[in-house]
């Protein structure tokens, strides 16, 4: 990897911010990119690098999207004609460079961490926080209860809750997790004791449906006994919950639209288009400024420009 993408990946995960990495690792001629350039694609749709011209780029950036979206790696294939490129495991699309070429290009999430907040200081709690850590989770654990300001304003990654603080500040410490919107909340309690923290909870003005939400008794149902089987139950649980909460911890960002090029029918990125021109009050877009000196020696019937965004 270049040294500059390099710093660039380590910067935008050293804040929490997912990204794609965009590998060449196949062309056939005549194609401009070649096996090894990379570029590096953010949630907002930033574009760094290099793995092709103006006739790859938009389809990277879409794609990209969606990789973030779902978290899984996928390989395109980029080519005139993308039947013939159609195998298991690879996303064929077309591309109109004028080159002809073939690239193929693998995208890879580079995802923040999920993080754990951990409430109190008993065995319980100290082995959820152990387990974690050990399971690469960006883990707060509060002993005292006091929570970190600066972790509220993490990246909107999903958050993970636990409180077993088992008699110490048991109030204070589900309303400070209730506060947070984790994905999860699991609280360490017998039934009989949570039912009274929710009462003393109501009775603060904490909503019933927050409430409602925590999931008590914590952990799946897997026979433990001992505070690190609990601890075990309880991240099952967490794991079990992850790939839901992922989802609906993302915002997708607004994307740029785009519109597809009525001579060539490449999608153009509309936000800084160097090519356009208005028929009817319609503004038409153009891969180049080939395609716009044919649009306007010879318009096609009007048609409706394609906004979209890279969620679709």
């Amino acid at each position: 990897m270049r040294a500059d993408l390099l710093a660039l990946a380590a910067e935008l995960s050293a804040r929490g911010e997912p990204l794609v990495l965009a590998t060449v690792v196949r062309r056939e001629p005549y194609s401009s990119a070649q096996p090894g350039d990379m570029a590096i694609i953010t949630a907002s749709g930033a574009y760094h690098g290099w793995v092709g011209g103006a006739c790859a780029a938009p389809t990277v950036r879409r794609e990209a999207a969606l990789v973030l979206a779902d978290g899984q790696p996928r390989l395109l294939s980029l080519s005139p004609d993308p039947g013939q490129a159609a195998r298991p495991g690879v996303t064929a699309l077309p591309i109109t460079c004028h080159s002809g070429g073939t690239i193929e290009i693998f995208l890879e999430p580079v995802l923040p961490a999920p993080r754990l907040r951990v409430f109190g200081g008993s065995p319980v709690a100290r082995a959820v926080a152990a387990i974690g850590q050990a399971a690469g989770y960006a883990t707060e654990h509060l002993a005292d209860g006091a929570a970190d300001p600066a972790a509220r304003a993490a990246a909107p990654v999903p958050l993970f809750a636990v409180v077993a603080t088992m008699g110490d500040f048991d109030e204070d410490a589900i309303e400070a997790a209730i506060a947070a919107r984790p994905a999860y909340l699991g609280v360490v309690a017998s039934r009989r004791r949570f039912a009274e923290l929710r009462e003393a909870l109501l009775a603060r003005g904490v909503p019933a449906a927050a409430l409602d939400a925590i999931r008590n008794p914590a952990g799946l149902d897997l026979g433990a006994h001992r505070p690190e089987e609990v601890a075990i139950s309880i991240f099952a649980e967490i794991v079990q919950l992850r790939p839901a909460a992922a989802v609906a911890a993302e915002a997708p960002p607004p994307a740029p639209t785009r519109a597809v090029d009525p001579i060539c029918g490449m999608e153009v990125e509309i936000a800084g288009a160097r090519h356009t021109a208005e028929r009817d009050g319609i503004t038409y877009y153009f891969c180049c400024a080939r395609c716009r000196e044919r649009f306007l020696a010879s318009p096609p019937a009007p048609r409706r420009i394609h906004l979209a965004t890279r969620a679709e």
